[in-house]
């Protein structure tokens, strides 16, 4: 094997398929969190690389017509682009394999595609007219069609992934199932293309026997639907991560509503007693000293009487959460109305109720809090009965704009990935006794309704 040869592997082979690989991992890896000295380690590791891969190309051009040396060579310069992304990047080695195989998947799904669409011009006997310019247009179509699938392929499959990949515990099986149906693409791959090469005509895609086309295209299809099923499976394994870690949040803050709800219950209970103190300390007080004004005791019992006043629903629970939240509204100048049949709540378990009720009773209260208008600061929450029906009814002015995702409401904070769990909180509560959440927009005001079937919330709470 000459040098000549060599390089001419280098170039063609292995030279291009780092190119292409790298494209899909500079996408796939650009919300990851970079290493200290970044584009130093980029740029050393890219040389490095470059070095290692001009010894694979030695190895292709002398083993490279065998199946185990063909995939031997796509393993190396896989695991090796994988170690240089890890040296770049602050992230475990299972988020950089994981990166490493979107960005493989789409690679090879690109030039798989390309080779079916290109076999069928070549099979129509497009190209036979191209003589010595063949080589230059399928450099620039090839070339061309991958830009366009790879735009593609970003916003059809990596975008919606890649805001999600840092920092995740990502589920170990889902990892192994992506990379095994990976190797076994690398594998079947190499064995079509050294199978398919020697029944070829002149050049690759060309065949006399149409039997031969029909299996070659069967086999670009296969690999087309193995990596669409390894970006599945991505995709699939992040969706399953968020869910997860979506249901813990919300076990965390049901188990958070109970402790609250004990600290709540015990601190208005006291305040409640203090107050009933301090009034008969007035009043002796007002008996001794008939020198002191009535009118400022009338001030100072109506000061006492904020602290001193209790919601009543019928439920005890709820009475200490809105209770609760209606000092929290008279110190802030918030107008909170409440008509409740808390009774008609008893099928709820009680870390869900306080869970439930708190959220909606503090998204509502964040909203008109910032609202400059102090006559727009209301909040009105209606719990009633209708027929077999429980509703629960909360509205409130806001301010902006708010735009809605799956029938809720977009957080409007920068860190989303922390917040936005209360309305989705309340729809999973909801529906987890058989209830529906819904929420709209009038003018500037935000409607919250929820409907559950008493029967069917009584009767999954008997089983």
């Amino acid at each position: 094997m000459s040098f000549s040869e060599v390089l001419s592997v280098y170039a063609r082979v292995i030279l291009e398929f780092l190119f292409e690989l790298y494209v899909f991992c500079v996408l796939v890896t650009r919300k990851l969190e970079r290493s200290r000295l970044f584009w130093l380690r980029a740029f050393g590791g890219l040389a490095v690389v470059a070095g290692l891969a001009f010894g694979v190309a030695w190895f292709y051009a002398l083993f490279g017509f065998t199946v185990w040396g063909r995939v031997l060579v796509y393993i190396v310069l896989f695991l090796v682009v994988c170690l240089h992304l890890r040296l770049c990047f602050e992230e475990s080695f299972s988020v950089i394999l994981f990166c490493g195989s979107l960005a493989y998947a789409a690679q090879n799904l690109t030039y798989k595609l390309f080779l079916f669409l290109w076999g069928m011009g070549e099979q129509a006997r497009l190209y036979d007219n191209w003589n010595d310019l063949f080589e230059l247009y399928y450099r620039l179509i090839y070339y061309g069609f991958f830009v366009l699938a790879a735009a593609a392929a970003y916003f059809l499959f990596i975008r919606p992934l890649i805001s999600r990949l840092p920092n995740r515990q990502l589920n170990f099986r889902m990892l192994t199932i992506s990379v095994v149906v990976l190797a076994v693409t690398v594998l079947l791959c190499s064995v079509e293309d050294i199978f398919f090469s020697f029944l070829s005509d002149f050049r690759e895609g060309r065949f006399e026997e149409f039997t031969y086309f029909v299996l070659w295209q069967t086999g670009n299809l296969f690999s087309v639907v193995c990596c669409g099923v390894v970006l599945l499976l991505i995709s699939r394994t992040l969706e399953q991560s968020d869910l997860q870690r979506e249901v813990d949040y919300l076990q965390y803050a049901i188990r958070q509503s109970k402790q609250q709800y004990e600290i709540s219950k015990d601190t208005i209970e006291l305040i409640n007693v203090k107050c009933h103190d301090i009034k008969y300390k007035i009043n002796e007080l007002l008996a001794r000293h008939a020198n002191i004004s009535e009118d400022a005791v009338s001030d100072l019992n109506e000061s006492i009487s904020i602290y001193d006043t209790k919601v009543e629903t019928g439920n005890e629970l709820l009475d200490v959460l809105l209770t609760e939240k209606s000092l929290y509204c008279e110190q802030n100048g918030i107008t909170f109305s409440c008509m409740a049949h808390g009774e008609k709540l008893s099928f709820l378990e009680s870390g869900d109720l306080y869970c439930l009720f708190g959220n909606i009773v503090d998204n509502a209260l964040e909203a008109v809090k910032a609202l400059p208008e102090r006559e727009k600061r209301i909040v009105n929450l209606v719990v009633k009965t209708k027929n077999d029906l429980l509703i629960v009814q909360e509205d409130n002015y806001f301010g902006g704009e708010i735009s809605f995702r799956d029938g809720l409401p977009v957080t409007t904070k920068a860190d989303s990935d922390y917040h936005g769990f209360g309305t989705r909180s309340i729809r999973m509560i909801a529906r987890k006794y058989g209830g529906e959440l819904t929420t709209s927009v009038t003018g500037d005001i935000f409607h919250l309704n929820i409907i559950f079937s008493i029967e069917k919330a009584e009767n999954r709470q008997i089983k």
